[in-house]
């Protein structure tokens, strides 16, 4: 899989990546990071200007971005554009980019990128959340975080993965360790029992439990879709 992000923070992005799953990745993820400056025009290499009609703050320029990306030589399958109107992060839309050999992440800055950015060239735009973050750059970071894990000889365990919340709708059971009791704190006896069977039933009643408590909505469409 290969995955370029294009940033106005180049050396912010390459520090995080290096302590991301990403670094154990390597031979299975081939990662990019592209500093719009470099492909911006004029003496000054600027990338962001004042928004037509006035307002505060400042857009991304289209011209740095489409001359990025036509450099890659290649059609990716996706450019994602991060962005606070954008479809959820979930782990669905997680293992379905995980599929993808080449995907672009853009992560905005300032007011945003001019919309005719949006218009002729990403093909899916993102959000991590209802609130608004200085920049991209952590949401890019976390779709590669959250999309490297689920690629086959990442994690040393397969297992895990598949195992984790929202996989299948429902959020994770609790985890213990050793040592079985501590401060008087004790783990669960089904958990020390052997009984792999009544492990599992243990696990999916208290995931159930979790989730119709925190998350009432997941719960609701976990229903909804086990009825169906």
């Amino acid at each position: 899989m290969r995955i370029d992000i294009l940033t106005a923070l180049p050396d912010y992005v390459e520090r995080v990546v290096g302590l991301t799953v990403v670094r154990r990745a390597k031979g299975k993820v081939e990662l990019h990071v592209h500093d719009l400056g470099a492909y911006a025009e004029g003496h000054y290499k600027q990338i962001d200007d004042y928004p037509y009609g006035g307002g505060a703050g400042m857009v991304l320029k289209p011209e740095p971005i489409f001359t990025c990306i036509e450099a890659l030589g290649d059609t990716p399958d996706e450019i994602i554009y991060l962005s606070p109107d954008g479809e959820p992060l979930t782990q669905a839309l997680a293992n379905t980019l995980s599929l993808k050999k080449h995907i672009v992440l853009l992560a905005g800055h300032y007011k945003g990128v001019d919309h005719r950015v949006r218009e002729a060239l990403v093909t899916r735009e993102v959000s991590v959340g209802d609130y608004v973050l200085s920049g991209g750059e952590l949401p890019a970071l976390l779709v590669v975080d959250a999309v490297v894990r689920l690629i086959p000889g990442v994690l040393g365990d397969a297992q895990s993965a598949l195992e984790d919340s929202f996989q299948d709708g429902l959020l994770g059971a609790p985890a213990y360790t050793r040592p079985a009791s501590f401060r008087g704190l004790e783990v669960p006896e089904v958990l020390c029992s052997g009984n792999h069977n009544s492990i599992a039933e243990w696990r999916e009643e208290v995931r159930q439990q979790r989730t119709r408590e925190r998350r009432p909505d997941l719960w609701q469409q976990y229903v909804a879709r086990v009825q169906t």
